[in-house]
């Protein structure tokens, strides 16, 4: 990526979220992830979602207690706001640098399976 790439990515807002989505897109979409994220979101009047429940033969289990995946867009758009502020960014990569912040997890390839 050349610095002007990163700097139009930095500096653009619209580009930053429609990166986001096309990161969410790339490495999630279409994958058994998707099965996972259809259906229907529930609303809270609250706010908080405390006052929704799901209702199973085990009982209710409160929506904040709820195993789910969170919106992987905006997940995607706050790692890319990380990534690429000056500070935050910079940080970022020296810790990478210096350490695997996830080593128990399997080494990235280029290769894609089934």
């Amino acid at each position: 990526m050349t610095g002007e790439t990163a700097r139009e990515i930095s500096t653009n807002p619209e580009v930053l979220k429609r990166l986001a989505k096309y990161l969410a897109q790339q490495c999630f979409r279409n994958t058994i992830l998707e099965d996972l994220h259809a259906g229907i979101t529930p609303d809270s009047q609250i706010g908080d979602y405390t006052d929704v429940v799901v209702r199973s033969p085990y009982g209710e289990i409160s929506w904040p207690n709820l195993s789910r995946l969170s919106d992987v867009v905006n997940k995607t758009y706050h790692a890319l706001i990380v990534l690429f502020d000056d500070r935050l960014g910079g940080e970022l990569i020296k810790i990478l640098a210096q350490r695997d912040l996830l080593p128990r997890w399997n080494e990235p390839s280029l290769t894609t399976t089934g």
